[in-house]
């Protein structure tokens, strides 16, 4: 009896905990899981994505004796194709099982997940604000300077360049973006990115406000702008086309993510395509959130996620996020004064790809100092323009250190 009950402690998962060297490093992350899971129970932080990512935190740092739900080293490099037959074992001869998250991990490490996100982002998204002010371009890529500074600093803080260009790409504020990079150039960071990627993305509304206020005056704030022209159904159906053509054309290594986006969107702006256009706003988009959020808190384990480069990961990630915001607001501010005042600088501050939180903030700020100044609309051409630059960033740091 004795005996019976000295193995059934040592197979559990609370004996782990000792037998393991890290086991106190999984601790430390399964009371992470939990206040990632009350950010987005209570406080409601970008809820979608940050629930399913610390569930699959929680999941992988409770202890699995004999194996895991989750082996990140069978993805480090090529995929071990052979581990995923059930034909590993370790070090001590023991074989070890492929988890579930192994598997659903298969779609990150091939890009399948974050390009069907983007499909669906473009159905969901009105690139009509975009047509009709061209040059909402400029705050989009004004945007982009958040990249370019994280970038810089991670290479000062001894970051490889593949290490670098995925910690800048959080600047873009571009959740998918940053997976499907990262999984490239270092999928070893993707915990720690996707983490600090989608947790400033749900702090946007805490992050912008201060940003907008110290780059701008309360007579810029208050600058009511006028509707912009309507754009046609022929223009909308022709948009994404040119965009793919022109962009792929130039920067081939951003065909699958702005390609997938730019299809979303001709699904929904067809006419032709309502069923297509439904499933991928609704249906494809819920399902492949819950994978991918899963499977990328996954990869978050507690012996390799708790480490110096993971605080530092953190930081240049918000720093990115703030200046990309200042990057923005900047271009806005060149704006009001080439337009002599016509302009509203805030909706700059939407140039970052979170679509349509950042516009929605812009607007938020707008309002408060004029009850009846209406942004949001004109925010949502340097937002979605955010996504296209975001994407094509990624293409280019893809080429250069891929």
């Amino acid at each position: 009896m004795l005996e019976v009950l000295k193995n059934l402690w040592e197979t559990s998962g609370f004996a782990q905990f000792f037998l393991d060297p890290d086991g106190w490093k999984s601790g430390i992350m399964i009371l992470i899981a939990f206040a990632l899971l009350y950010m987005a129970i209570k406080k409601q932080f970008e809820p979608l994505l940050l629930l399913p990512i610390a569930f699959g935190m929680l999941l992988t740092n409770l202890p699995w004796p004999g194996g895991g739900i989750f082996h990140p080293e069978w993805f480090e490099g090529d995929i071990n194709w052979a581990a995923l037959g059930g034909q590993y074992h370790d070090a001590a001869g023991n074989h070890i099982d492929p988890g579930l998250f192994d598997f659903l991990y298969i779609g990150v490490k091939m890009d399948i997940f974050p390009c069907l996100i983007f499909m669906a982002v473009g159905a969901m998204t009105d690139f009509g604000p975009l047509i009709s002010r061209p040059s909402s371009f400029f705050m989009g890529a004004g945007a982009q300077f958040g990249i370019s500074f994280a970038f810089v600093v991670a290479c000062l803080l001894g970051f490889d360049p593949q290490g670098a260009a995925s910690i800048g790409i959080i600047g873009g504020a571009d959740g998918p973006t940053a997976i499907y990079l990262t999984s490239k150039l270092a999928p070893e960071l993707l915990g720690a990115i996707a983490i600090a990627a989608y947790s400033y993305m749900a702090l946007i509304p805490m992050i912008q406000p201060p940003v907008m206020k110290l780059l701008t005056t309360k007579k810029m704030r208050q600058v009511k702008m006028e509707q912009t022209r309507p754009v046609s159904k022929t223009e909308k159906i022709c948009f994404p086309i040119i965009v793919t053509v022109v962009c792929v054309l130039i920067l081939p290594s951003v065909a699958p993510l702005l390609g997938c986006l730019m299809l979303g969107n001709l699904f929904r702006e067809s006419g032709v395509t309502d069923r297509l256009s439904d499933t991928a706003q609704n249906a494809m988009c819920n399902i492949v959130t819950i994978m991918l959020g899963t499977s990328v808190g996954a990869t978050a384990v507690g012996a390799r996620f708790l480490k110096l480069e993971t605080i530092m990961i953190i930081g240049i990630g918000l720093a990115a996020f703030i200046f990309a915001t200042v990057g923005g607001l900047i271009i806005g501010d060149i704006m009001y004064f080439l337009s002599k005042g016509k302009i509203n600088p805030l909706i700059g501050a939407a140039g970052v790809s979170a679509v349509p939180m950042a516009a929605r903030v812009a607007s938020k700020v707008g309002q408060k100092e004029n009850p009846s100044n209406f942004l949001l609309m004109h925010a949502m051409g340097p937002n979605v323009a955010g996504v296209i630059g975001s994407a094509v960033a990624a293409g280019i740091l893809l080429t250069l250190f891929g």
